[in-house]
């Protein structure tokens, strides 16, 4: 028998505006990144200010706090690599368009297979390991891997992007990880306990970073103030809606369709900061885009 879960007009529109939050979230980090600002500290004000705002929906909407040993331990595991996941995506944010940055970001299913499969002999399933080569090759054409689009050759191309690409694929990979472990370790934590708590150690984590390597850089321009107050309140305006809006609609499982992300980066980074890529590379973002989507509806089906 083949059943979907039904998803209403409301419910996809609420999914497709979270995406358009987080990739205009991503813009005006690099905004602000262009005015002074530096990642640690895009970091530490995005975490803090999500994590205040959590916390008071917690409080406000009486959620239980209930955290076994296994919470406490794994917890803090958790937020470290969403520290490194948050440094990295944004330093890839500094190197890379935009979009380019959260196409490469984009790899984590492959990197939540991997995981699951290293740490807890999980066989990924046929559907994702079909769709590996598709996204890799997706992602081959939009970052222009041999540097045809760009003219530069392939060592040109890779001293121009290695870097921001390395960043990126970090995010990725710390990004799964956490998944996994948040999917096997703590999946019985209220979502938005299991938020605050990250966000909290995340900003703690990169103030203390910031604090060790000099101090905070603040904006020197009133774009970059811009900027920075609207990457956090767009940052912490989508996991609001994903942890308190989304369950309540019965959405979860269609989350991945918030994979638009970089699509609405790519638009958004063009008609904000003038960034822009050959039709080759959007052709490759789309084809990354639906097979991320793909990946994450797999199970929707019965």
């Amino acid at each position: 028998m083949n059943r979907k879960t039904e998803l209403t007009h409301t419910a996809f529109a609420t999914l497709l505006l979270v995406g358009l939050v987080m990739g205009a979230n991503h813009v005006a980090a690099r905004v602000a990144f262009n005015h002074g600002v530096d990642v640690a500290t895009a970091v530490t004000v995005r975490s803090g200010v999500t994590a205040v705002v959590v916390s008071i929906l917690i409080l406000v909407m009486n959620v239980p706090v209930r955290l076994t040993r296994q919470h406490i331990r794994i917890l803090p595991v958790i937020g470290m690599l969403m520290a490194i996941q948050s440094v990295s995506i944004y330093s890839s944010v500094v190197r890379l368009p935009v979009s380019l940055a959260l196409l490469a970001f984009n790899t984590y299913p492959l990197w939540i297979a991997l995981w699951a499969r290293l740490l807890y002999g999980q066989r990924p399933e046929p559907q994702v390991l079909r769709a590996m080569p598709v996204l890799l090759f997706g992602l081959a054409l939009a970052l222009d891997v041999f540097g045809a689009t760009s003219g530069l050759g392939v060592k040109g191309q890779w001293g121009a992007i290695g870097v921001g690409v390395a960043f990126a694929l970090t995010a990725g990979a710390t990004f799964g990880l956490a998944m996994v472990l948040t999917q096997q370790k703590a999946a019985d934590l209220d979502g938005r306990v299991r938020t605050a708590a990250t966000m909290w150690m995340i900003g703690i984590l990169a103030m203390v970073g910031t604090k060790l390597t000099g101090d905070f850089h603040w904006p020197n321009a009133a774009a970059g103030w811009w900027g920075l107050a609207a990457l956090s309140v767009l940052y912490g305006t989508g996991f609001t809606i994903m942890f308190t809006v989304l369950p309540r609609l019965g959405v979860v499982g269609n989350s991945a369709i918030m994979n638009v992300e970089p699509i609405f980066a790519l638009i958004l980074a063009w008609l904000i900061l003038g960034q822009s890529i050959a039709w080759v590379q959007v052709l490759g973002a789309c084809i990354v885009v639906g097979t991320v989507i793909k990946i994450g509806l797999r199970k929707q089906s019965k």
